[in-house]
C-alpha cells in the first residue's frame, strides 16, 4: 500500500548508504590486514590501494547519511521514527544539529563521522604504520557500522538503524485513530499522515547551544583516543615496540587537549541547563568520560618517560590500551539502560546489550591477549630510577592518575556490579561527597608533583640545584596560598573540620603548581614559550584545580527565605534556601533588592521566561535576570528549568526558578465566607489571624459619582501572619447612585481576599473572606553565588592551549627527524 504524503526516497538512499559503509568498512580492514601481513612490498602496496579506495568509500558513504538524515530532520519528514522523536516544527533551527545526535544512531554516526577525519590524516602522515594502525581504526569503524545497520541475521537484529519508518517502529500501535476502522489489525489508514502534524520534539534540557557545539567536541575526543591505542596494538604487532611512541605522542597529546575540553564543555552545559547549582555532579557518565582520561594522561606522561630515559614502556602500552576500552565500557554504561535512573545523560536501552558488550570485549581481550603474549618482549630497563630523577616522580604521578580512575569507575559500575552478580550493593549515601573525600587527596599529590617535577631532570638532580631553583616559587607560592586561605575565606562547613582542612592543603598545593609552573618557563626554559607546553598546561591544570576548590567550598545560597512565604517545592529542595517573589513587590536578598517584574511565553511551547530585577542596595548595580522552564511540557507535570547567570571577573550570582504559580491548577473556585466582627473582635484563617479594628466612613465624596446619599466605609484590618509579619488591609463598601458596590481587599503574600459584605447599625460587619492560591502570582527562585568559577573555566582553555603547544612541537620534531634521516 501507497501512504498519502510519505517521502520513500531518502530513506531508501540511507539504507543504501548504510549497507554500502558496513561492507565498505569491512573491506578496508581486511586489505588493511593484508597489507600489514605482506611480505613484499608490492603485494603490500596492492593490498594498501584497495584499503585505501574502501575506507574513501567508507568516508563518502558517511557523509551521505550523515546529510540525508539532517535533510529528514530539518525539513521535519515525520514519516522517518528518528525526525518524528527528536524534532519538531517549532524547534529553533540553531537546535536541529542537537536533535541529530539526541539519539543514540545520530550519535553513533557522529563517533563514525570523527573516524573518517581522523583517518583521512593517518593515511596521509603514519607513513609505514599505516597498514597496522588503519587496520584497527577502520575495524572500529566496522564495528560502529553495525550499531546504525539495522539489518536481521537469522532474527537477530543487528543495530538500529535511523531511516526506519514511523510505521514500522511500532510507535503507531498505540494509536487507533490512525488505524483503518480503529482496528490496529487491519493496518493503518492510507492518509495516516495527515494526522502527524509534528515531532515529538528535542528534550528541553538539550534546547541550549552547548549541546550544539559540546558533543561533536566530545566525540572527536572519544574517536581520537582509537589512534594512540592502535599504535600501540601496531607496536605489539609488528614487534616493534617502541618506534611507534614517536608518531604517536602528538596524536595522544590531541586526544588529550580534545576529549579534556569536550568535558568540560559538557560541565559547562549543565552549569547553564541543570539545576543541581554546579558544574559537575559525579553522574555516572561524567565519570565514564573523566576515567579514559585520567588514564590517557597518565599514558602521556609515561611516554615522555620512555622517550627520554627508557623507562615505563610496558606501562605506557597497558594505559594506551585501557583508555580506549574505558571509551568502549563508557559506551557500554550509557547506551546500555543498565545505570537506569542513575544517570540524567543516560540512552533509553535500545535492546543493543550483547552487541555493545561484544564491541567491547572483541577489542579489549584481544589487545590485552596481545600485550600479555608480547609483554616479556617489550624493552625495560630493570634498574631503578633515580628517586631524584623527573621520570621517578613523572611515574609517581601517572600512578596516581590511574589510581584515581581506577577508583572513580569502581564507584561509577556499583549497578553494573548489581546487576552482573544479583547483589543489592547501595550507592553511597552521599554520593559526592564519597568521591571528594577521596579526589581532594588525590588532588593534593598530583599538584604537588606538578609543581616540583618539572625542577628535576631525567636520570638525576642535583639536589643543591634543585632547591637553588625552587625556593623562591616555593616562598611566593606560600605567601599567595596563605592570603587565598586568610583573606579569601576558604570553608567547607558542611562536613567534617578534617575535610575543610584536606581542602586547605589542596588549594596550596593548587597555587603552587600554577607559581612553580609559570616560574619554570622562565628559570628553566628561559621565556621559550614554544617549548613549554607542558608548563603551560601545567598552569593551566593548576587553575583547574584551584577553581573547582574555591568555587565549590565557598559556593554561598543567597536566596535565604525571609519572607516565609510558602510554595510547593520538589522534595530535593530545601524551603529556606529558595525564596518565593511576588510579582510587583520586592523582597530583600543579601545586598540586592529583587523585583518580580513579570513573565514571558514562548510563542510555540510550553516555555516560560521570567523578568527579575536585581537592584544592589547601594544604588551602584542594576541588572535582570531571566531564568526560563519548561511549564508540564508534552505532558510531563511539573517544571524543567534552565538557570540564567549574571557574570563578574571574580563570581557568578546563579539563578533558577524552582516552582511558579500554576493557572491551571489554581483556578478561583473558593467563595468568599461571611464572618459577623464588631470591632477589636479576631478572626482565625490558615496562615495566621486577623483583627477589625474601626469602620471608617469618608466624607466629601463627590457627588457625580456617588450620588446625594452615597457613602463609602472602610473596615479598618489588621493582619497577623504566622511567619511574624503585620499587614494593614482595608475593604471598602461603597453605595453610588442607589447602587451597593463592595471593593474587596488582597493580601498577596498571604494569598488572602477580604470583603466588606454588610454593615449593621451597630457598627459590626460581616466580613467576607477567602483564601485562594489564585490570588498571588509569584515565582520561587534559588540564587547561588560561585566566586571564582572564571578561574576554571580560563584554567581548561589554557591547559589545552598548553597540550596543543606540545603537540605541535612534537609534530615539528618528528618531521624534522624524518627530513634528516
Amino acid at each position: 500500500m501507497e501512504y498519502i504524503g510519505e517521502h520513500l526516497l531518502p530513506g531508501q538512499l540511507g539504507h543504501l548508504f548504510i549497507v554500502l559503509s558496513l561492507v565498505a568498512s569491512l573491506i578496508a580492514t581486511f586489505s588493511y590486514f593484508k597489507a600489514a601481513q605482506a611480505k613484499n612490498e608490492i603485494d603490500a602496496n596492492s593490498w594498501k590501494k584497495l584499503a585505501r579506495i574502501a575506507f574513501f568509500t567508507e568516508v563518502v558513504s558517511i557523509i551521505a547519511i550523515f546529510s540525508i538524515l539532517f535533510y529528514i530532520i530539518s525539513n521535519h519528514l515525520f514519516e522517518y521514527k528518528y525526525a518524528w522523536q527528536h524534532s519538531s516544527r517549532s524547534l529553533e533551527v540553531k537546535y536541529l544539529l542537537a536533535c541529530f545526535w539526541e539519539g543514540q544512531e545520530g550519535s553513533f554516526l557522529l563517533w563514525s563521522i570523527c573516524h573518517c577525519m581522523l583517518g583521512l590524516i593517518l593515511i596521509k602522515t603514519s607513513k609505514k604504520w599505516e597498514a597496522p594502525v588503519m587496520t584497527v581504526v577502520s575495524f572500529a569503524q566496522f564495528a560502529l557500522a553495525t550499531m546504525i545497520a539495522g539489518i536481521y541475521f537469522f532474527g537477530w537484529k543487528m543495530g538500529t538503524n535511523p531511516f526506519i519508518l514511523l510505521r514500522d517502529s511500532g510507535v503507531l500501535d498505540n494509536a487507533p485513530a490512525l488505524h483503518i476502522n480503529g482496528d490496529v489489525m487491519l493496518g493503518l489508514r492510507q492518509d495516516y499522515m495527515l494526522s502527524i502534524k509534528d515531532g515529538n520534539d528535542l528534550n528541553p534540557l538539550l534546547q541550549n547551544y552547548w549541546m550544539v557545539i559540546h558533543p561533536p567536541v566530545l566525540f572527536m575526543g572519544f574517536a581520537s583516543t582509537v589512534v594512540p591505542f592502535a599504535f600501540a596494538i601496531a607496536g605489539l604487532w609488528k614487534k616493534q615496540y617502541g618506534g611507534w611512541t614517536k608518531p604517536a605522542l602528538p596524536w595522544a597529546l590531541f586526544s588529550a587537549a580534545v576529549l579534556g575540553v569536550g568535558i568540560m564543555m559538557g560541565a559547562m552545559w549543565a552549569y547553564e541547563s541543570l539545576t543541581f547549582g554546579g558544574y559537575w555532579a559525579w553522574d555516572p557518565v561524567e565519570n565514564a568520560s573523566l576515567v579514559p582520561w585520567l588514564i590517557l594522561i597518565s599514558g602521556i606522561h609515561t611516554l615522555l618517560i620512555y622517550r627520554h630515559s627508557g623507562h615505563s614502556l610496558r606501562a605506557t602500552h597497558l594505559f594506551f590500551i585501557l583508555t580506549f576500552g574505558f571509551i568502549l565500557y563508557s559506551t557500554f554504561l550509557t547506551r546500555s539502560g543498565i545505570l537506569g535512573e542513575t544517570s540524567v545523560h543516560a540512552f533509553t536501552d535500545l535492546g543493543m546489550n550483547w552487541q555493545l558488550l561484544t564491541f567491547l570485549l572483541i577489542f579489549v581481550l584481544p589487545a590485552f591477549i596481545l600485550f600479555i603474549k608480547r609483554y616479556k618482549e617489550i624493552p625495560a630497563i630493570h634498574k631503578e630510577e633515580s628517586s631524584s630523577s623527573r621520570e621517578f616522580w613523572m611515574f609517581i604521578g601517572s600512578l596516581v592518575f590511574f589510581l584515581s580512575a581506577i577508583v572513580i569507575i569502581s564507584l561509577t559500575s556499583i549497578p553494573v556490579v548489581n546487576k552482573i552478580l544479583g547483589t543489592k550493593i547501595a550507592p553511597p549515601e552521599k554520593p559526592e561527597f564519597a568521591y571528594n573525600q577521596i579526589m581532594v587527596f588525590i588532588a593534593m599529590i598530583i599538584a604537588l608533583l606538578t609543581a616540583v617535577t618539572q625542577y628535576l631532570k631525567y636520570k638525576g638532580t642535583s639536589t643543591k640545584l634543585f632547591f637553588k631553583k625552587i625556593l623562591i616559587p616555593t616562598i611566593i607560592a606560600v605567601i599567595i596560598a596563605t592570603l587565598i586561605l586568610v583573606i579569601g575565606k576558604v570553608n567547607y562547613e558542611k562536613e567534617t573540620y578534617g575535610f575543610m582542612a584536606a581542602i586547605w592543603i589542596a588549594v596550596a598545593c593548587s597555587v603552587y603548581t600554577i607559581v612553580a609552573n609559570a616560574a619554570y618557563i622562565w628559570l628553566g626554559l628561559k621565556g621559550k614559550l614554544n617549548l613549554s607546553g607542558g608548563s603551560i598546561a601545567h598552569v593551566g591544570f593548576g587553575m583547574v584545580l584551584l577553581g573547582i576548590l574555591i568555587s565549590s567550598s565557598n559556593k554561598e545560597v543567597l536566596s535565604n527565605n525571609i519572607n516565609g512565604i510558602p510554595a510547593p517545592l520538589d522534595k530535593n529542595e530545601n524551603p529556606r534556601e529558595n525564596l518565593t517573589l511576588v510579582k510587583g513587590l520586592t523582597v530583600d536578598m543579601g545586598k540586592y533588592s529583587l523585583t518580580y517584574e513579570g513573565d514571558s511565553s514562548h510563542p510555540k511551547k510550553q516555555l516560560s521566561y521570567y523578568k527579575v530585577r536585581f537592584k544592589s542596595k547601594d544604588g551602584k548595580e542594576e541588572f535582570v535576570l531571566t531564568p526560563n522552564s519548561f511549564v508540564n511540557y508534552k505532558g510531563n507535570e511539573g517544571l524543567m528549568s534552565n538557570p540564567d547567570a549574571r557574570h563578574y571577573w571574580n563570581h557568578d550570582v546563579f539563578t533558577y526558578i524552582t516552582s511558579i504559580s500554576n493557572p491551571d491548577k489554581t483556578k478561583d473556585t473558593s467563595t468568599f465566607k461571611p464572618n459577623e466582627l464588631k470591632p477589636g473582635d479576631s478572626l482565625f484563617y490558615s496562615s495566621g489571624f486577623i483583627v477589625f479594628q474601626e469602620l471608617k466612613e469618608k466624607k466629601d465624596l463627590p457627588e457625580e459619582l456617588f450620588g446625594k446619599d452615597g457613602s463609602l466605609h472602610e473596615a479598618s484590618l489588621k493582619v497577623y501572619a504566622k511567619t511574624g509579619s503585620i499587614y494593614t488591609i482595608a475593604p471598602k463598601l461603597a453605595v453610588a447612585k442607589g447602587t451597593e458596590m463592595s471593593i474587596p481587599d488582597t493580601l498577596i503574600s498571604e494569598s488572602l481576599a477580604l470583603k466588606l459584605e454588610k454593615i449593621n447599625p451597630d457598627n459590626s460587619i460581616v466580613l467576607g473572606i477567602k483564601e485562594s492560591n489564585s490570588v498571588m502570582d509569584y515565582i520561587t527562585l534559588k540564587a547561588y553565588k560561585f566566586p571564582y568559577i572564571r578561574l576554571l573555566w580560563f584554567g581548561v582553555v589554557i591547559t589545552a592551549i598548553g597540550i596543543i603547544i606540545s603537540m605541535v612541537r612534537r609534530i615539528q620534531l618528528n618531521r624534522r627527524e624524518r627530513t634528516e634521516s
